[in-house]
């Protein structure tokens, strides 16, 4: 179990899109719900008391951890490594640091002052909001096409459908009852499209993607090869340095990362001119050899970047937050 692994099930992962396609359109007006709650998720997160608060809080993180991995991965592996006392001061930094903007604004009338005012501008905020959380919903579709077949990715594209059209009634329903019609049928559809997502999405679990098979490398790209701890004591042992790339597709990081650091001209040149082994460690399911890996290194979350010397010995560690500069640098110094 690391840092993000909520997202290693594909079941998870096909909820929390589930629930940000539904907060998009609920920020669209196709419905309304808990309209005086500053809570953006369904159920507690929409009330508007400590506990809907709180909730809003645990869908933010649970939606968000692998993004936080560079920056809150090695306080937590620290504080999960010390006595009770110095890992609550840790937690406790970590709250202050949240809380610090909204303490500030509350105990700063002058600053408040400069908030824009309430007018009709929030509407078209909020429903300019609605993309990112589009934006959410469909990086999470993306993540779940990673680790699932066709068939998985079918049925929750389905379960979107089916989920937006439960919203569209459960708004026409609202709208019958203000205008004080009947809305008994349009409340009745919405249950059993809700009903049917529910089934798209739980009736069985999803099936892993097939296995890819060897591929002629693509011109340009730096071809690599599977992770395992055999393959880099192979690759040591004929006297190769080896780069291991611990990665996941739901790690905002590590994508960046591939993007701009693997793929630049330089870096490729790099490899081939030092004969590097690229090996791809992918954690995107879970992987119990991976998770040992990372806990070697004392690390509870990817993106880690690891160089053994062609000689033998330890790894180079190299930062989360990579450059094309700093990975050559890594394989010619």
């Amino acid at each position: 179990m690391g840092w993000g692994f909520q997202l290693q099930s594909p079941l998870v992962v096909a909820i929390l899109a589930l629930v940000m396609l539904a907060a998009a359109l609920n920020l669209s007006g196709l419905f309304e719900v808990g309209t005086s709650a500053q809570g953006l998720g369904a159920g507690l997160a929409a009330r508007g008391d400590w506990i809907g608060s709180t909730m809003t809080g645990v869908l933010a993180v649970v939606v968000a951890a692998p993004c936080t991995a560079p920056f809150m991965g090695p306080a937590l592996g620290f504080a999960l490594t010390q006595n009770p006392a110095t890992a609550l001061l840790v937690f406790a930094g970590l709250g202050l640091g949240f809380a610090a903007p909204f303490t500030l604004l509350a105990f700063s009338p002058a600053l408040l002052r400069r908030l824009p005012k309430p007018g009709a501008w929030m509407d078209v905020f909020r429903k300019a909001l609605a993309f990112p959380m589009y934006a959410a919903a469909a990086w999470l579709v993306w993540v779940l096409a990673q680790q699932t077949d066709s068939a998985g990715l079918a049925r929750g594209l389905a379960a979107a459908v089916v989920l937006s059209l439960a919203a569209w009634l459960y708004g026409l329903a609202q709208h019958r009852r203000a205008a004080a019609r009947p809305a008994t049928v349009a409340f009745a559809l919405t249950l059993g499209a809700l009903a049917l997502t529910a089934g798209l999405v739980a009736a069985r679990p999803f099936a892993p993607p097939p296995r890819a098979t060897q591929a002629a490398p693509v011109a340009g790209a730096l071809p690599s090869l599977p992770w395992s701890p055999q393959t880099v004591a192979a690759l040591q042992a004929q006297g190769k340095p080896v780069f291991v790339n611990f990665t996941a597709a739901w790690c905002v990081t590590c994508q960046v990362n591939e993007r701009v650091a693997f793929s630049d001209p330089d870096v490729i040149a790099a490899f081939k001119r030092t004969g590097t082994a690229y090996l791809v460690a992918d954690w995107t399911n879970r992987d119990g050899a991976i998770a040992k890996a990372l806990a070697d290194q004392g690390r509870i979350g990817v993106p880690l970047y690891l160089v053994y010397p062609a000689k033998g010995g330890a790894p180079k560690v190299l930062p989360q937050l990579l450059t094309p500069a700093i990975v050559a640098e890594a394989l010619t110094g």
